[in-house]
């Protein structure tokens, strides 16, 4: 080394080989996981979406800001991912953080945060400190992902909490992969899967299924599909939505049903089990839910599932505008807690409701799981831990609310909302189907199986307004998840509508019909788990002073007394 130094070409070489150095880093880099849960690997599956891209995916973050620390966390997190998309394909893979208020430079005086409420992102109010005080600001923790002519709108946090826990910001981490990929693969392949959505046992069709039309249209090819006149299920339709019912269903119709499922066919069903409606209760004050007798019972009870003819009362629960005063001619209102319609709130790691906000329920059914060979069983949603079931035939009327809820009566918790069958079903008729239904069956080209050759699965919800929308007096058809009454609210600014939000119900539909076609190795992105390690809070009770010593003490007295030798060693050594 002293050679190349002394030599007159020597740093002319070290600088050579510096730059080299610095050349190869750049264009060589990698990273080494040592995480237990490989927090920083991207899946198989989107590194090949990656590499396979023939054009460039931008991707605009709007998170830049002065956040509170929950918000900074996930705007880091966010990089952090992005960053490490960016290492598997530097020249296709574009990001940017974006503030929404800066203005669109295409658009002059108009702010992005205006096209992402359009897009359909809620943005969350914070007050944020600042020298004079405080200021209000609208946080969007949201990207838009772009890619050749099309984009869609990415939800990197789903509640709508002012403080994000560090338990919600891990599961943020956890689901990230997934919602990026997705979004990759739904803007890559062009071909949309197809929903049919069953008419002819008194499904609605009017306006309130406008926003679920809306919905679909951009991601599915979807269509009506009568039960009653339809000879069969095309096995081409990857799913059939069966949505509050009101007509009992026929066994000709259950066999379509059955032998749709038993060749892979999925299905989501959104079942009202009783009449209980809450239009009834503006005639009158006090109704009676019954059973509709829909003749599915036999059906899902084979399948794994039984809906229970009773009701879900909760705690936790949507609100509704109740008379407390005043008179005819100028009545006083007040919005009041309706236990009727439970809001749940998502208590499973499953990927269809990680991490998805609330979701608001109208007159539930309770299910129970039924043991069945080979399927696998998954709890969607379920209620919170003050909660009551009330059977049938059930008063229900609109003094209870007049009345406190005796809180010893709510004391269930965990009662099953909304179930996920999966697995390889067994035929309803099997060994029960007569020899001229078999020959209809064969006649039109599609055989009688007794046991599925294929996996297939099934999602039952016991609520058919989940996926309907309102419609206001003055707005029209809302969008799925506000209540009509609480949006009059919302939009009037008063006192009381600044507390209510839209729920989640969409994104819940969505999940389930995605779940539903993706392919499996999107789905596992969505299955990694981040621990959160906390440490323990005895410990550090009673550990804090030796820490503290160790991580702020001991340091300088190291230093010291490294110093210390050191000037005693050049003190013996020179004056030797």
């Amino acid at each position: 080394m002293k050679k190349i130094v002394a030599s007159k070409s020597g740093w002319l070489v070290l600088l050579l080989i510096l730059f080299a150095v610095n050349f190869l880093a750049s264009v060589f880099h990698s990273r080494l996981d040592l995480t237990k849960e490989k927090r920083y690997t991207l899946s198989s599956t989107t590194r090949q979406i990656i590499k396979n891209l023939d054009d460039v995916i931008s991707i605009d973050v709007f998170l830049k800001g002065d956040f509170p620390a929950g918000f900074k966390k996930l705007s880091n997190s966010t990089r952090e991912f992005l960053e490490l998309l960016k290492d598997n394909n530097s020249s296709r893979i574009m990001f940017h953080f974006v503030s929404p208020d800066e203005e669109i430079p295409a658009v002059p005086g108009k702010r992005y945060a205006d096209t992402l409420i359009a897009q359909g992102a809620y943005p969350i109010n914070l007050s944020v400190r600042i020298k004079e005080g405080q200021k209000q600001q609208m946080v969007f923790p949201v990207a838009v992902v772009k890619y050749k002519d099309r984009s869609l709108l990415v939800h990197l946090y789903s509640g709508t909490k002012r403080i994000i826990t560090q338990d919600e910001i891990n599961t943020a981490e956890a689901t990230m992969e997934y919602q990026f990929v997705k979004s990759f693969d739904e803007l890559i392949n062009t071909d949309k899967p197809s929903v049919a959505y069953a008419i002819g046992n008194g499904e609605p069709t009017g306006a309130e299924t406008y926003d679920f039309q809306k919905a679909l249209s951009q991601r599915y090819h979807w269509g009506l599909l009568n039960l009653t006149t339809q000879k069969f299920i095309p096995p081409d339709i990857n799913i059939l939505v069966i949505t509050k019912p009101t007509v009992q269903f026929s066994e000709e119709e259950k066999i379509k049903i059955d032998q749709y499922v038993m060749r892979g066919g999925r299905i989501i069903f959104f079942i009202d089990g009783l009449i209980a409606e809450q239009d009834s209760l503006q005639v009158k004050s006090e109704t009676i839910a019954y059973d509709r007798n829909l003749n599915l019972t036999d059906l899902l009870f084979r399948y794994g599932v039984r809906i229970n003819p009773d009701l879900i009362m909760d705690l936790q629960c949507d609100f509704l505008p109740f008379r407390v005063g005043g008179d005819n001619s100028n009545p006083q209102y007040e919005f009041l807690p309706w236990n009727y319609y439970p809001v749940f709130e998502s208590r499973s790691t499953h990927i269809i409701n990680r991490n998805i906000g609330l979701i608001s329920s109208r007159f539930v059914n309770s299910l129970d799981t039924i043991q069945v060979k080979n399927i696998k069983k998954t709890i969607l949603l379920s209620s919170s831990p003050n909660s009551r079931i009330i059977s049938t035939p059930a008063l229900i009327s609109l003094n209870e609310n007049k009345i406190t809820p005796q809180d010893e009566k709510f004391k269930s918790d965990n009662i099953p909302a909304a179930v996920l069958l999966e697995g390889r079903f067994s035929s309803l008729y099997k060994n029960r189907l007569g020899k001229v239904a078999r020959d209809s069956l064969n006649a039109i080209g599609l055989p009688f199986i007794d046991t599925a050759d294929k996996e297939s699965k099934i999602i039952v919800v016991g609520d058919g307004d989940i996926m309907l929308n309102d419609v206001s007096l003055n707005s029209g058809p809302l969008e799925m998840g506000w209540n009509k009454y609480t949006y009059e609210a919302y939009q009037n600014q008063d006192e009381s509508g600044k507390y209510f939000i839209p729920f989640a119900n969409k994104n819940f539909l969505l999940n389930c019909l995605e779940y539903l076609t993706n392919k499996p190795g999107i789905i596992e992105t969505g299955n990694k788990e981040i621990v959160l390690r906390l440490l323990d809070p005895q410990k550090v009770k009673e550990q804090r002073s030796t820490w503290q010593f160790i991580n702020i003490a001991l340091p300088v007295f190291i230093i010291i007394l490294f110093g210390f030798i050191y000037q005693q060693t050049r003190k013996r050594k020179y004056a030797a």
